[in-house]
This record gives structure tokens, C-alpha cells and sequence, in this order.
């Protein structure tokens, strides 16, 4: 148990710059964290701190013990966590990253509903057109279209599959005339999504034939939503997945081109930490949000 205290005090201390912080958190007095750190650095026959009257600096083995030690804590505490967290009564703030436009349509409206039924667990949205560390920045879940992740540490679980459409505005295709063979396209106007996957290009495909299409953009944005709003003020043809125009599509705002013709589908994954215990949060979150896209269908929506 002492040695437990001492590896606490001593992460805590580290993580604030100050011993008399890391006592208040751990409800200690200020002399008995004192005694557990000096009791520590001398089991490690090692300084790992610098103290001033000001603030706490780590040495170079204390930044080193500090590494594995925080991930110790962390990983003792999640254990705990994990048994004594239940789907009755979980607790924690969830933060959740995504892009815009996806936080928009459906994190942000599931958030009441998700609150509704785990009122102690608060919800933190990142809407971010670009991928956070997770582990580095404290995210707890991303919803990513990409298919594999650089980092091992990090597990992916499909949620859909989703097309990527050719679209204007009527006003636009009454003005320019509307596109009826990929040949066809090097006469329009393009707005473009800069943070796409070879942006510059559509690579359009039917049946076994592929097209490759170069494109200059009249505007290029590293948001799918300026891209949509310039789309129906008529400026040009956009490339989007069908979950960010589905409802313009639907309204008639935005008309479909050469919709027999196919660009590469993106497939929206959802990306967390690997965790033997995975925090109860995080769990339901991920089992809600499986839930209700399977309810809705959105995946054969926006595959139609």
C-alpha cells in the first residue's frame, strides 16, 4: 500500500508542479506526501524531483519513472473503474472528436437522448476536420473515415459505409447544364474538400470501367459545410458523402450527377484506445451509437 501511495503522490506532484496540490487532491497532508516521495526516491536510490518554493521540477529519471508511472496509475484506476462502473449509474465526462459536419448531423442531435438515459455522464463534442491524437489529447472515441490506424494502440469498429456523390444546385444545372459522361465534367465549375483523399482528381468508376477526372476548383475549403452552402448558392458541382446532403438531395436543393457513375466509398469508423477494461462510458457510448444507425439504416441510405 505505501508503495502504491508513494507512486501516486509522486504522478500527481508531477502533474500539477506542486506537493502541496497533490496533497490537497489526494486529501493528504502536505508532510505525509512529503514522506511518501522522499520515501520513494530513496527505494529508487534516485532524485527525481527538484523542489523549489515555487514549483516541482522532474530530473531527467524522474521524467522517465514518470512515463510508466502515470500509465500505471491510470491503468489501476481504469481496472477499479471497470468494477465498480455499471450500465445503472456511470459517471465521467465522454469526449467525443469528429468532423463538423458529422458532429452536426448526428453526434450533436443523439447527445439529449444518450444524456437522457446516463444523466452522470457529460459529453465533450471536438468537432475538428482533422485527426487528434487520442491518447495525447485525452479523446475517448473518434469517428474517422479511415480504414486502418498508424497507431496499434488504437481499435477500430465499423459503423457504415457511405457513398460519395456528384451534386448542384438546379440553378446551377439550368445555368451550366447538367454533366451526362465523366468527359462532360471538364466544362464545369468544382468545389472542392481539401482534407479528401486526392482532392484534385475524381476517380469515377462503372461497371469494371474506371475514369480518372482532373479538377481545378473555383473553391477549395477544409469544411464539407462551406462546400455545401457554395453548392446551393449555385457556384458549382461538389463531391460529398451522401450523409452530409442526403437531406438537400431529398428537398430537391441539390441534384444528383452522373449518379451511375461511383467514387470511392468512404467507410465511417469509430476509433478509441485499446483497453483491456474499457471505461463504462465509452462502452455505452459505442453501443448507443451502433444502436441507432442500425435503427435509422443509414448505411443502405446512403448507399442507394
Amino acid at each position: 500500500m505505501d508503495r502504491w501511495n508513494e507512486v501516486e503522490v509522486f504522478v500527481n506532484a508531477a502533474e500539477l508542479g506542486s506537493l502541496t496540490r497533490a496533497a490537497e487532491q489526494l486529501a493528504i497532508s502536505t508532510s505525509a506526501a512529503s514522506r511518501y516521495l522522499l520515501a520513494l526516491e530513496e527505494r529508487l536510490d534516485a532524485r527525481l524531483v527538484h523542489r523549489t518554493t515555487r514549483r516541482l521540477h522532474l530530473t531527467e529519471a524522474g521524467e522517465q519513472f514518470f512515463l510508466r508511472a502515470k500509465d500505471l496509475i491510470s491503468n489501476m484506476k481504469e481496472a477499479e473503474a471497470s468494477v465498480s462502473e455499471t450500465a445503472i449509474n456511470p459517471t465521467g465526462t465522454l469526449r467525443v472528436t469528429a468532423s463538423l459536419s458529422f458532429c452536426l448531423r448526428h453526434l450533436a442531435p443523439l447527445v439529449p437522448e444518450f444524456t437522457r438515459q446516463y444523466p452522470n455522464i457529460s459529453v465533450d463534442i471536438v468537432a475538428a476536420n482533422r485527426y487528434y491524437d487520442l491518447i495525447d489529447n485525452g479523446i475517448d472515441l473518434a469517428i474517422r473515415t479511415r480504414q486502418f490506424e498508424a497507431d496499434s494502440s488504437i481499435t477500430i469498429r465499423k459503423l457504415a459505409e457511405t457513398r460519395r456523390l456528384l451534386a448542384a444546385s438546379p440553378s446551377y444545372l439550368e445555368q451550366h447544364g447538367r454533366p451526362e459522361t465523366p468527359s462532360d465534367l471538364s466544362r464545369h465549375k468544382f468545389l472542392l474538400y481539401t482534407l479528401a483523399d486526392k482532392p484534385y482528381e475524381f476517380r469515377l468508376s462503372k461497371n469494371g470501367k474506371e475514369e480518372v477526372v482532373p479538377v481545378r476548383p473555383l473553391l477549395s475549403a477544409n469544411d464539407g459545410q462551406i462546400i455545401r452552402a457554395a453548392a446551393l448558392d449555385g457556384l458549382g458541382i461538389l463531391a460529398q458523402p451522401t450523409y452530409i446532403i442526403c437531406d438537400d438531395l431529398r428537398a430537391g436543393r441539390l441534384v444528383r450527377i452522373l449518379d451511375d457513375w461511383d467514387l470511392p466509398r468512404l467507410t465511417m469508423n469509430i476509433a478509441f484506445p485499446t483497453k483491456a477494461h474499457l471505461p463504462a462510458k465509452v462502452r455505452l457510448f459505442i453501443e448507443f451509437l451502433i444502436a441507432r444507425f442500425r435503427e435509422k439504416d443509414y448505411e443502405k441510405h446512403w448507399n442507394a
